[in-house]
């Protein structure tokens, strides 16, 4: 593939994919789970989960089941709850992804520097 068809995505979140899986593949599936994860918003805050880094990690197996690890700003949130749901129905959403887990941890604890720059705008941390 010529370098500029290629399809530059964003690697805060690096998924851990299958060595079956071709790199076109991973590709897709990296960038359908990170669109997926951006339609999932904080209530409090109008920034999606994945530029406000709350997703720590994710893990796709052999058999296509996605688990990622994400936090909260506060472990107090009042959609603590709610939200791995939420989560798990975006992921659940991308093409070839067979079951998804999400947990929730809190270690390290988040802090404002795992936002992303376009996160920073929208907050006006400037």
């Amino acid at each position: 593939m010529s370098e500029d068809t290629t399809t530059e995505i964003d690697t805060r979140v690096q998924p851990t994919m299958p060595e079956n899986l071709g790199d076109s593949e991973v590709t897709r599936i990296t960038t359908d789970l990170i669109g997926a994860l951006k339609t999932v918003y904080d209530p409090e805050i109008p920034v999606d989960i994945y530029e406000l880094g709350l997703i720590y990690k994710v893990d796709l197996d052999d058999d296509r089941n996605l688990t990622i690890d994400m936090t909260l700003t506060a472990p107090g949130c009042p959609v603590a709850g709610e939200m791995p749901a939420w989560v798990e129905n975006a992921a659940r959403g991308v093409e070839g992804i067979q079951d998804v887990k999400v947990n929730m941890v809190f270690d390290p604890p988040w802090d404002a520097s795992r936002m992303s720059e376009e996160a920073q705008v929208a907050l006006n941390w400037w």
